[in-house]
């Protein structure tokens, strides 16, 4: 069977994403519904035809090169054409956890399977990577069966919204000959991913697909990162070169948090606008882009003669007190074990408000060589400052 031809199976038009890409990074998501493609606007109908004749971009492989102790949580940045539901996207991607999905997107956990998400919206896929060989890719799952008249061209830029191409499908299932996939053959999609920290911080990081008409610029200020470390960690020397439909690497930076070494999720990561379900599902943790701390509390709804007790003497995980004017105590979530019974580890920690005047920053420190300083100017300023006063010298004399 030869996989479908590219003006037959289009990538999905991508143009519409950036605005949505930007709220779920920064917002809980909110889907609202949109009418059918035979409705939509000139303008998207526009968009989605010129996006036929995009050139074919690879998605190029994650670099993974640090050794990593077994699976790190990765997210991709998935984009239906047509209008699905959160229990299709959860199955096709075959996510053991539909808690997880709604997480990943900052959705109640009361959210239904059925909830529908409109067509050309971004919903993120949390997954586990594994590194190998210098590189990352989805540990084990997805698996997708094929179906008739289809072929991994088809496959990789229809069903999977572009996030990998038919080279990469058949290098992983070992298809020596592309054209030759049977219909109900089994093949493992690899989704980009990796483990790497940025410098000496941890990231989650996010397989983004760019936009049309979208910017090295753009898509940095949008997630919180810079352009430098953008551009270095997916190969770019160029930023016009940039294409739309191509894959990117971005860090999503993550909140610090008080879990302890010995904990079963000392490695947990939790990037801004999204939550995390650990201990069991019974403890959910978000990030705070005001602070930069993780915020854990008992998850609503879970039965409480299945999750232990989480509390600091007499203070619930989560609470606060204030213990003087300046000083506040908080509850903290520092991990579970369950070695010879199911325990849910906390710590009280304790925060000055006097000393804390200025606001957080919210977004990666920039890069220390745009941040050399000389006397009380910066080098920019200083350089601008030696012309100023030349050309006033020459103008004078």
């Amino acid at each position: 069977m030869k996989p479908t031809k590219p003006t037959q199976n289009p990538r999905y038009p991508h143009s519409h994403i950036t605005v949505v890409r930007t709220h779920l990074y920064s917002l809980p998501v909110s889907f609202s519904p949109v009418p059918p493609l035979t409705e939509m606007s000139s303008l998207s109908l526009f968009l989605y035809i010129s996006f036929l004749f995009l050139p074919l971009t690879s998605a190029a492989r994650f670099a993974c090169t640090s050794k990593y102790p077994g699976t790190c949580q990765s997210l991709v940045g998935y984009v239906p054409l047509n209008a699905t539901t959160l229990g299709s996207v959860r199955s096709l991607f075959q996510l053991r956890s539909f808690r997880s999905l709604l997480a990943a997107n900052s959705l109640s956990l009361n959210t239904p399977q059925n909830y529908t998400v409109p067509a050309l919206s971004t919903v993120r896929i949390r997954f586990p990577c594994s590194c190998s060989g210098g590189s990352g890719s989805s540990f084990g799952l997805p698996v997708y069966k094929v179906r008739p008249g289809e072929g991994l061209d088809a496959i990789a830029r229809g069903t999977f919204a572009g996030l990998v191409t038919y080279e990469e499908i058949a290098k992983a299932n070992n298809i020596s000959d592309s054209n030759r996939i049977e219909v109900g053959q089994q093949i493992k999609i690899p989704l980009p991913c990796s483990c790497d920290m940025i410098g000496t911080d941890p990231v989650v990081h996010y397989a983004h697909v760019v936009a049309a008409g979208s910017s090295i610029t753009g898509i940095a200020t949008a997630f919180g990162t810079t352009e430098d470390t953008l551009m270095k960690l997916n190969g770019i020397t160029d930023p016009k070169s940039l294409q739309a439909g191509q894959v990117l690497d971005v860090p999503l930076r993550t909140c610090s948090s008080s879990i302890g070494s010995t904990s079963l999720d000392r490695n947990l990561r939790v990037p801004n606008g999204s939550y995390v379900l650990t201990a069991n599902n019974c403890i959910q943790c978000s990030c705070s882009s005001s602070t930069w701390q993780m915020n854990c509390i008992p998850t609503q709804g879970i039965s409480s003669s299945v999750c232990p007790a989480a509390k600091c003497g007499d203070m619930f995980l989560g609470n606060t007190s204030s213990t003087s004017a300046c000083d506040n105590t908080l509850c903290s979530y520092s991990g579970y074990t369950n070695s010879t019974s199911f325990t849910i580890l906390t710590n009280l920690t304790t925060s000055s408000l006097c000393n804390n005047e200025a606001s957080p920053v919210s977004q990666p420190k920039a890069n220390s060589s745009s941040r050399l300083r000389f006397g009380l100017f910066s080098w920019m300023e200083f350089v601008v400052f030696v012309h100023v006063t030349l050309a006033l010298l020459s103008f004078y004399w």
